[in-house]
């Protein structure tokens, strides 16, 4: 068995949202973890997938904004300070993978399913074995209990509902 740790400085977790129909704002977590274990050298088998992420790190390049997403109106981040994604079931899906786990986010567990660009493997200048990761997927945050909105004079909805989700992880396989 191998166990696998995140490489913060080579990894990102995004999240993009329309706002007012018409731009997409895109926010991130400066902080956040990445665990994984494979029975052999190579994500052909793999039995753990856990991440986690600091509500408190999130930023949208804007404070008021970001103050705006870890309220109650939004994340609340004084009562769920984390964001966790448990994987259960990492499958082939032709040249793509597939990552099946379950999202606990502001208190609520949902069932997700992302889509999986396995980068490779590779051993680094340092003669580390890292691997890369590219994760896609898409939310409605209403199903997380994210249900604040506001209407403009028009009648429009300043955010949207569905989340997309985007990941660059590198991984460093650990001696």
């Amino acid at each position: 068995m191998a166990k696998w740790k995140i490489d913060p400085t080579h990894s990102e977790v995004q999240f993009k949202v329309k706002h007012l129909m018409i731009t997409t704002v895109t926010g991130y977590f400066k902080e956040f973890d990445v665990e994984a274990e494979t029975e052999g050298d190579d994500f052909s088998s793999v039995s753990k997938i856990e991440f986690s992420a600091d509500i408190n790190s999130i930023s949208t390049n804007n404070d008021q904004r970001d103050t705006h997403l870890k309220s109650a109106d939004f994340f609340d981040a004084e009562q769920f300070g984390t964001l966790t994604f448990t994987g259960n079931k990492y499958e082939q899906d032709g040249d793509d993978y597939k990552l099946h786990g379950d999202l606990t986010l502001r208190g609520v567990t949902r069932p997700l399913t992302l889509d999986v660009d396995f980068g490779g493997i590779v051993v680094d200048p340092y003669g580390q074995t890292k691997a890369g990761f590219t994760v896609k997927g898409k939310i409605s945050r209403k199903d997380f209990n994210l249900t604040w909105n506001a209407v403009t004079e028009a009648g429009q909805v300043v955010v949207s509902d569905d989340i997309r989700i985007l990941c660059e992880i590198q991984l460093v396989k650990q001696g």
